[in-house]
């Protein structure tokens, strides 16, 4: 069994973490910190894990993360790149689901994210975490770095135009939705219900955090330089993404050339589904699944290709994801463990 810590039990991402991985078959939860919440029964704050989870919160200077085989930081940006470096050490795999080494330019990642990188000597080290893309380099990491929720989607929606040559990666467009559980669980004005709730909105339109994420990830895939405008908002539900991709075609090819294109591209991948030609894909048959859908449209067989992509931003879009990485990591079967079909209705 692998002995599992959890850094950040608390928040969405670490109960969502709890959920997968508390009938995970090779796996047993060891330890979950939370300063704040030391000594408190884990299902006394999360009644849906009652039966599930008998571990108690535990400060981390309680935890002996030392012990565990495996360590996911479900934490704001900043604490894994100050705690990574001694389990590294002690021969602990990380697995980082915020920020800290999504980048490898350290001067950006100041740039955007406003603090200062305490270990930049395992930026080169760690892993991008997305498996459909990446995947005998996790094999193989001891530091994932987990990608973003809208990151995910943007790729795995671009990836085969781009590795084909025929778009132009100069004009990309993402016109991205996220549910308010992205944000975090925390009090804060805009993501209060009442406040969020029967509206819609834009955010960080002048430039986001997701932005050289997703823009360094995929110039890996063209020799063409990438320019990308992305948009993202938040819409008044709790979970789901959708994202609505945009690229010019540069070469003339027919529709059912395009969806072979996905198709072939996707056709082993087990958390991608790719729909028939011109369907469109919602965010509530993804929810509570690593299950990524897409659908390919092109307006009146013009030039435009849209690329339609919805997840659930808590699992394809962040711990199921770094679940299918320690999968991987592990030598298990990538699927263990992930094989939840979405909640419907």
């Amino acid at each position: 069994m692998i002995k599992v810590g959890i850094v950040g039990g608390t928040g969405y991402t670490g109960v969502e973490l709890l959920r997968l991985l508390a009938t995970h078959p090779d796996v047993e939860l060891t330890a979950i910190t939370s300063r704040k919440e030391d000594g408190l029964p884990v299902a006394d704050m999360y009644p849906s894990l009652r039966g599930h989870v008998k571990l108690a919160f535990s400060s981390p200077d309680k935890a002996n993360l030392e012990q565990c085989d495996v360590v996911f930081f479900a934490t704001p940006h900043g604490v894994a790149m100050a705690q990574a470096p001694a389990l590294l050490a002690a021969g602990v795999k990380v697995i980082d689901l915020a920020a800290d080494f999504r980048l490898k330019d350290q001067a950006k990642f100041e740039q955007w994210y406003k603090i200062p990188h305490t270990a930049p000597e395992l930026i080169e080290q760690a892993v991008y975490g997305l498996p459909e893309l990446n995947r005998e380099d996790i094999r193989q990491a001891t530091l994932i770095a987990n990608p973003g929720c809208y990151p995910t989607t943007m790729q795995l929606g671009f990836y085969p135009l781009l590795k084909a040559g025929l778009v132009n990666a100069g004009s990309l467009i993402a016109d991205c939705k996220s549910g308010v559980s992205g944000a975090g669980r925390k009090a804060e004005i805009g993501i209060l219900f009442s406040e969020s709730s029967d509206s819609f909105k834009a955010y960080g339109v002048a430039g986001h955090r997701h932005l050289p994420e997703t823009t360094a990830q995929l110039q890996r895939f063209t020799d063409d330089k990438v320019a990308l405008t992305f948009t993202p908002h938040l819409v008044p539900m709790i979970r789901g993404m959708h994202s609505t991709l945009y690229a010019q075609l540069n070469k003339d090819i027919g529709n059912e050339e395009l969806q072979a294109l996905f198709e072939e591209q996707y056709k082993d991948e087990a958390f991608v589904d790719v729909m028939p030609f011109g369907s469109h894909p919602e965010t509530r048959s993804t929810r509570g699944s690593n299950v990524l859908r897409l659908a390919l449209h092109r307006p009146e067989g013009g030039n435009t290709v849209i690329v339609l992509v919805v997840q659930d931003n808590l699992v394809k879009g962040a711990s199921g994801q770094a679940v299918q990485c320690m999968n991987l990591m592990f030598g298990l079967k990538e699927t263990a463990g992930l094989q939840h079909i979405a909640l419907m209705p």
